[in-house]
C-alpha cells in the first residue's frame, strides 16, 4: 500500500478548499475528495446560490458557482490533489486512518483527516419549490434576504431557525408571513415572544404550502397556502420564499466513530476544530449549526489546516 498521506480532506465547500490551500502552502500535499453525488453537490451549498453579496472582497457580488470555481482553482494552483469521488467508508479507530473512496472503493491512508462534508438544508419537497430555487426560493435569509429589501416575503417553519430568519427579514422587508403547520411553535419561549411582538411579522398557524407561484414566470409572485383544519385555499402575494425547517449535517460516515451533538453535528473542542479523535479535525457547516456562512466555514477550514500541521509537527511526522 502507498505511504500514508499527511492529510486527507473530505469535502469541497469553502471549509474544504481553505483547508486545502493552507495545507498545500505548508507542504502537506493534501488529497481532497470533493464528492460526486453524496451529501449534495461538489462545492457545497454555494453551488445552489445565485448571487453572493456578503463574501468579503466582491463588492459587485459574485455567483456562488463562480466563487467556488475560484476556490477550487486556487486549491489546485497551490498544489492540492483533487479527486471527484465520494468517500464510502472511513476507519478512524487507529492511525493511519483508512478511507475508502470511488466506484472501485480504493483504500487510502492518512496521518490526519480534515472533515468538511457540510450540511444540507431540508426542503419541503414540492415541485414548484425545486423549480424556483435561486429564483426567489431560498434556505438562508442572511444569504439572500437583502435581495428582497422592502418587499413581502414568506418564511416556513416553527423552530428557532424560523424565528431567527423571520426577525432578520423583518429588519429588511416590508412584511414577513411566518407559516407553520401546527397550532404552536416549537421554538424557545424567548424567540417566540420576540416574533409575536413584531408588528411586521404575520403568523399563519395550521397552514401548509400547496404551491409556490409562479413557475411559468420563473420567479416567486405568491404562495397558495392551505389551512389544514378547514382545507381552505388562499393566495398570499410575496416575492421571496424562505424554507427554515432545519439542516441535516453530512455525518453518516462518522456515526459511532466521532462524538456528535444530539442534532447530528460533529462535536469539536470549543475554540478549535479538534474532534474527540486525535488527528481528526472538523470544519465548516458539518460542525457549525449556529452561523452556517461561507466566511465562517472558510475560517474554520484555515483553523483545521493549521491545527493538522501543528499536530503532525508535535507527533514527529512533519
Amino acid at each position: 500500500m502507498a505511504h500514508p498521506r499527511k492529510v486527507i480532506i473530505i469535502g469541497s465547500g469553502p471549509a474544504g478548499h481553505t483547508a486545502a490551500i493552507y495545507a498545500s502552502r505548508a507542504n502537506l500535499k493534501p488529497l481532497m475528495f470533493e464528492g460526486l453525488v453524496k451529501g449534495g453537490i461538489a462545492g457545497g451549498q454555494l453551488m445552489i446560490t445565485n448571487d453572493v453579496e456578503n463574501y468579503p472582497g466582491f463588492p459587485a457580488k459574485i455567483t456562488g458557482p463562480d466563487l467556488m470555481a475560484a476556490f477550487r482553482a486556487q486549491s489546485e494552483h497551490q498544489g492540492a490533489e483533487i479527486r471527484t469521488e465520494d468517500v464510502n467508508k472511513v476507519d478512524l479507530s487507529k492511525r493511519p486512518f483508512r478511507i475508502w473512496a470511488g466506484d472501485d472503493n480504493e483504500e487510502h491512508t492518512a496521518e490526519t483527516l480534515i472533515i468538511a462534508t457540510g450540511a444540507q438544508a431540508k426542503w419541503l419537497g414540492i415541485e414548484s419549490e425545486h423549480a424556483l430555487k435561486g429564483k426567489g426560493v431560498s434556505a438562508c435569509a442572511v444569504c439572500d434576504g437583502a435581495i428582497f429589501r422592502g418587499q413581502d416575503v414568506m418564511v416556513i417553519g416553527g423552530g428557532d431557525t424560523a424565528m431567527e430568519e423571520s426577525m432578520y427579514l423583518s429588519g429588511i422587508c416590508s412584511k414577513v408571513h411566518l407559516v407553520h403547520r401546527r397550532e404552536e411553535f416549537r421554538a424557545s419561549k424567548a424567540m417566540q415572544d420576540r416574533v409575536l411582538k413584531n408588528s411586521k411579522i404575520q403568523i399563519h398557524y395550521n397552514t401548509g404550502i400547496d404551491e409556490i407561484l409562479d413557475v411559468s414566470k420563473g420567479e416567486v409572485t405568491g404562495v397558495r397556502v392551505r389551512h389544514l383544519k378547514t382545507d381552505k385555499l388562499s393566495e398570499v402575494p410575496v416575492t421571496g420564499f424562505f424554507v427554515a425547517i432545519g439542516h441535516t449535517p453530512n455525518t453518516d460516515l462518522f456515526v459511532g466513530q466521532l462524538d456528535l451533538h444530539d442534532n447530528g453535528y460533529i462535536r469539536t473542542k470549543p475554540g478549535t476544530t479538534q474532534t474527540n479523535v486525535p488527528g481528526v479535525f472538523a470544519s465548516g457547516d458539518v460542525q457549525d449549526f449556529v452561523y452556517r456562512q461561507a466566511v465562517t466555514a472558510a475560517g474554520t477550514g484555515c483553523m483545521a489546516a493549521l491545527e493538522a500541521e501543528r499536530w503532525l509537527a508535535a507527533n514527529g511526522s512533519h
